[in-house]
Order: C-alpha cells, then structure tokens, then sequence
C-alpha cells in the first residue's frame, strides 16, 4: 500500500495526546462522524468564543493559530479548547505551534483557552516540551506507514469520540 506525503499538523499532535488509533485514522483520510453532536459543541465554541480576536486567526503553512495578538510582554497564540480534560493534548498541539513559529524565527508564548470552564493556561516551549514533540512527530510518521490501524482500547476519551462507531460497532 502506497501512503501519501504529508505535513503533520496540531490536529495530528492533538489526536496523538488523545488516542493514537484516532491518528491513524486521520492519517488515512477516515474521518469521524461530522454529525457528532462533540464536534458540532467544539466547532460552535470555537466560533462563537473570543470572537474579538477571531479576526486575528492566521494560517501560516501547515499550522493554523485560532488567536494571534500582542501583549505588552510580545507576540500570543491563543488556541481554544471546549474543555481542559484534554490539557496534554491541548498543551502539546499549542506547543507544537510555538515550535513551527520558533523554528520560521518567530518567537511566541501560548494561552489555551478554555471558554465554557472560564479558564486560562500559559503555555511556554521548553526544550522537554520540544524534545517530546520530535519524538511524537516521529511516531506520527510511523503510524502513517502502518497499512492497519493500531488495535482499538478502550479509554476514558471513547465516550465522547466520533470515531466510536468506527471503533466499537
């Protein structure tokens, strides 16, 4: 089986936090149930939330920021999240971005955002931090080549996943 290029983005880091199978699956163009009423909360959240600093999202190559603005300290992305039960996940994906910024010369520190709890976290890229995203980008770049996708398990993320279906039908 041949596999595409790509370029892995925070959605991949993201999912990769929560369950590699659900990598996999992104990976190899199965994509979740779009009807699922989590994604349909998460896509309204991140609409409707910080909608002053919405007209400051860029894309900038294979990283798209949800919130870029400047403070008196420099430059802040701004990632916004439905809940802080996936922090790592959260943490990693905004990580990761810092990361691509860092390495176009561009330095940053992040926020996660989590609108519905109220709450706000800094995030600041640290060479531990670093160091853990190459090693998971690589396994990314793993689970691209597998032809299967990794056995489902069941964990505490499943009750909420549109992939469900796809995993436990």
């Amino acid at each position: 089986m041949e596999h595409p290029e790509f370029n892995i983005t925070g959605t991949h880091i993201w999912y990769y936090y929560c369950c590699p199978r659900e990598v996999w699956l992104m990976l190899h163009q199965v994509n979740p149930d779009q009807d699922d009423a989590n994604l349909d909360l998460g896509r309204f959240i991140h609409e409707m939330s910080y909608a002053r600093d919405r007209n400051k999202e860029i894309s900038l190559g294979n990283i798209r920021l949800d919130i870029v603005r400047q403070d008196k300290e420099g430059l802040v992305i701004g990632e916004v999240k439905k809940s802080s039960k996936y922090a790592k996940s959260a943490r990693m994906q905004l990580g990761f971005y810092l990361m691509e910024l860092k390495e176009r010369g561009i330095e940053a520190k992040g926020e996660l955002l989590f609108p519905k709890e109220r709450k706000k976290e800094e995030v600041v890229l640290t060479e531990e931090m670093e160091k853990e995203l190459l090693q998971t980008m690589e396994k990314i770049g793993e689970f691209a080549a597998m032809d299967r996708p990794p056995q489902p398990q069941k964990i505490h993320f499943c009750k909420n996943c549109a992939y469900k279906e796809f995993c436990w039908a």
